[in-house]
């Protein structure tokens, strides 16, 4: 069994944007992801929590990061929009079409009113007999 989705605390937070640990998560003090290993835990109160893009996972992962290593929050560019293309000066004249001729597959063939199935082209139900 897979599981797909959770009712997990990560999932309520935005891509890129900062929160403060002890809001998100309540709990023991904690270490900065960017701090060196043998610094201490900081307490939650100090401590940033930032959610971000994972290539193979759809949730993202989360880190806790201490005041002087959070990483600024990155402003979603502008996209410039595109003007729309020149119209013509005139439409050009139409040009009635015919209708084509339907395939051989779009022909109604005849059934069998009580076997409903396609009868021969002898007219013959292949199935009861009866000659339509």
């Amino acid at each position: 069994m897979r599981i797909v989705d959770s009712a997990d605390w990560r999932d309520r937070l935005t891509y890129e944007t900062p929160y403060r640990v002890a809001d998100v998560m309540p709990g023991d003090p904690a270490r900065c992801a960017a701090c060196p290993a043998d610094a201490g835990a900081h307490d939650r109160d100090h401590l940033w929590a930032v959610k971000h893009r994972h290539p193979t996972n759809h949730g993202g992962f989360v880190r806790f990061y201490c005041e002087a290593h959070v990483p600024e929050r990155k402003q979603p560019t502008v996209v410039a929009a595109r003007t729309a293309p020149a119209r013509r000066a005139a439409p050009r004249a139409s040009t009635p079409r015919t209708p084509k001729a339907p395939a051989p597959s779009d022909v109604v063939r005849a059934m069998c009113p009580d076997c409903f199935v396609e009868v021969s082209a002898a007219g013959e139900c292949g199935i009861c007999g009866i000659r339509i």
